[in-house]
């Protein structure tokens, strides 16, 4: 009498875990389309506000630095509300740093579009402080950064989409607007003219405040399930029982500078391409799809992620590639610098055309997306393998990890405003080669520790 019931709780279980998977994908998709709208306000409230790049990246700054600020209080929040009430409060956050953009373009007030940002990095931590664990412990830690890639693919191909959406509703015919002209207008007209500019943001974030409330509606009853992380971190062996601090484990340690590094570049790749690709000549109104360029790499990187790991390579030795190649890039970028060679691709699918404008060293910028896109799914399970108990603890010092994305940011904007955008892209460098260290050797380090302690 058994058997009929065993098929029907195999297909419950699987139709739970793909419903599950596709929920943790819409929300994975709403961090990209957020996170990656930075691309195009970066240089649209340079020139709103009237900003240098050290300034304007603060943009940048202000979103990332939440998550440090915020995520072990994320992870306090959730065991107290659970996980499905949790993601609706960060939707909900989300939704009100969205709303304050609204009075920030009235004023033209740098500062409170800065405490819009934060608040939506404060929302957005809540969300990646549930999910990235909750995607890790649903198989085999062999196989999370192919899990961790899917969930990559839906956050990047909204980050295609969001800044080519926002770009031409806030970017058209903004070329006019630079320092020459506004100049030659008495202080009345510039401000009328700049304020006018500064309005254009206002209703994009209030379709994006309503939609985050109705998805904060939806999830609340939803069939979602809470997950008990307790119960998953039960990996307490002989080997670390007398362990009594997280930071006793070197390959979380290091993996949290790892994270830390990784996202600053990955947020360097694709919030600086615009005024880079304005600096290298190219107006705005072509430079708005230079974002996406680099998005549309790293789906390509996950991609190819999800295909070889672990079937074919081990996630190890795809971040040590990444790596690499990140390095790679940008010696080229810095050489096609010198001998700059400008075109355009067209694209014609039917009765459909596109003309993109295309630049060497734009398009080696651009490829940093491939060479970054494997880092985020492989640090993370090589980082967290092994805690147990320190699971939780774990996964918020990695979320903490992701304020690189507000520091180096800025330092790439203080070496921009010196020595200009190219040259600036040198400090990616020494963060892939520490990247690499870890891919090679960092993350084993617990392992010479745990065979000495065993001893």
């Amino acid at each position: 009498m058994t058997h009929p019931s065993q098929p029907s709780s195999l297909n419950s279980g699987k139709s739970r875990y793909i419903f599950s998977i596709f929920i943790i994908g819409i929300f994975f998709f709403i961090f990209g389309f957020v996170t990656w709208l930075n691309s195009v306000l970066i240089p649209f409230l340079k020139v709103a506000c009237e900003k240098n790049n050290f300034e304007a990246y603060f943009v940048a700054s202000a979103f990332y630095i939440s998550y440090l600020v915020m995520a072990i209080p994320s992870s306090f929040l959730l065991r107290k509300v659970g996980f499905k009430n949790g993601m609706s409060l960060g939707l909900i956050v989300m939704a009100l740093g969205a709303l304050l953009f609204i009075p920030a373009a009235y004023t033209r007030m740098f500062g409170l579009f800065l405490t819009g940002l934060f608040i939506e990095g404060t929302g957005l931590a809540i969300l990646q402080t549930a999910t990235n664990p909750y995607v890790t412990i649903l198989g085999p830690i062999e196989s999370a950064a192919k899990r961790i890639s899917i969930m990559g693919i839906c956050n990047k191909i909204a980050g295609v989409i969001s800044p080519l959406i926002l770009g031409a509703i806030v970017l058209a015919g903004m070329d006019r607007f630079d320092k020459q002209y506004l100049a030659s207008l008495d202080e009345i007209n510039r401000n009328l003219t700049l304020n006018a500019l500064a309005g254009r943001i206002i209703v994009p974030y209030i379709v994006m405040a309503v939609v985050l409330f109705l998805l904060a509606i939806l999830l609340r009853y939803s069939n979602l399930p809470d997950i008990d992380t307790d119960a998953e971190e039960v990996g307490d062996t002989a080997l670390h029982q007398n362990k009594t601090s997280v930071f006793q484990f070197p390959q979380l340690v290091l993996g949290v500078l790892a994270i830390f590094l990784y996202v600053g570049v990955e947020v360097i790749a694709v919030d600086t391409i615009i005024n880079f690709g304005k600096s290298q000549g190219i107006g705005f109104v072509q430079a708005k799809y230079f974002a996406s360029y680099t998005l549309a790499a790293m789906v390509i990187g996950y991609i190819i992620g999800i295909i070889t790991i672990p079937k074919y390579l081990k996630q190890e030795f795809v971040l040590a590639a990444s790596a690499l190649f990140g390095i790679l890039f940008v010696i080229c970028a810095m050489l096609a610098t010198k001998a700059p060679y400008q075109s355009s691709l067209l694209i014609n699918i039917g009765s459909f055309s596109l003309t993109l404008p295309f630049d060497l060293s734009v398009f080696f910028i651009a490829l940093l997306g491939l060479a970054n896109a494997i880092m985020w799914p492989a640090i993370w399970p090589l980082a967290i393998d092994g805690l147990g108990k320190f699971t939780k603890i774990g996964s918020s010092l990695l979320i903490m990890g992701i304020a690189g994305g507000a520091l180096l940011p800025l330092a790439y904007g203080r070496l921009a405003d010196v020595f200009g955008q190219a040259q600036a892209y040198w400090i990616t460098v020494p963060c892939y080669a520490y990247i690499l260290y870890y891919a090679v050797r960092g993350h084993k380090i617990r392992k010479w520790r745990n065979s000495e302690i065993a001893k």
